[in-house]
């Protein structure tokens, strides 16, 4: 069996023992009660409600209570992409998510690296960010190409009833790795930023650029959820449902 970070627990489970990684993809506003702790649900989307919650130091019972509230907004979304055939899903990952790194990684690149040459000699954390940017940005750019090139026709032509290509155990552990490898760079960029808050003095680039990453983090964070969560295990069903 693959290594796979996501569980889905049985039907009544209670809330506490369901995994963050089903809970948001059953209702993808959850992410915004999550990403206000802190708590990662994508690559660490297989631990169950209270295992976060004790893994962050926050109280379950305040994360409970904004799940809770988050239930009963007005404002919750009335579409989830969780739920479309895996066909539609793949398709909407890549427009969607492989669109936005597309467009945001070399505007990124461009604000980080006058940052570092600007700032880097008197804040060295600067020049750290570049080099984990970078890193980053090149692994998600072959990333990309495995997705698109192999596992997302895979997956979309079973979706449709075509013939598969066999197991996915293999190439998808890979891609899940990988997704772990890019939310420790995330955490590390999280960490060289104080959390995207620039100091006061910051120039308007500086500003733009710590804008700009933790926008990258909240999309990551949906989109490796939607990988994990969601698409990846329904290829490994229809693979299995083909062999």
């Amino acid at each position: 069996m693959p290594h796979h970070p996501n569980v889905i627990t049985p039907a009544g489970t209670p809330l506490n023992q369901r995994t963050v990684g089903e809970l948001v993809a059953e209702r993808p506003g959850r992410s915004r009660v999550f990403q206000s702790f802190a708590i990662d649900f994508c690559c660490q989307g297989g631990l169950t409600l209270e295992a976060a919650c004790a893994k962050k130091g926050v109280a379950l019972e305040s994360v409970v209570e904004q799940l809770e509230a988050e239930a009963n907004s007005p404002a919750a979304p009335t579409t989830n992409p969780a739920e479309l055939p895996p066909h539609e899903l793949a398709a909407y990952i890549e427009e969607k998510h492989h669109g936005f790194l597309k467009q945001e990684l070399p505007r990124i690149h461009a604000m980080s690296h006058r940052v570092a040459q600007v700032h880097g000699p008197h804040t060295p954390s600067l020049v750290e960010v570049f080099q984990v940017f970078c890193g980053l940005a090149e692994e998600m750019v072959e990333h990309m190409q495995k997705e698109e090139a192999v596992i997302f026709p895979a997956i979309a032509a079973m979706s449709r009833g075509e013939a598969g290509i066999g197991s996915l155990d293999a190439p998808l552990t890979c891609l899940i790795h990988e997704h772990e490898a890019t939310g420790q760079a995330l955490a590390r960029l999280r960490e060289l930023t104080n959390a995207y808050q620039p100091p006061v003095e910051a120039c308007n680039t500086y500003r733009a650029l710590f804008a700009g990453l933790a926008d990258l983090e909240e999309d990551m964070q949906r989109h490796i959820h939607l990988e994990n969560s969601v698409l990846f295990p329904a290829g490994e069903r229809l693979a299995a449902t083909a062999a």
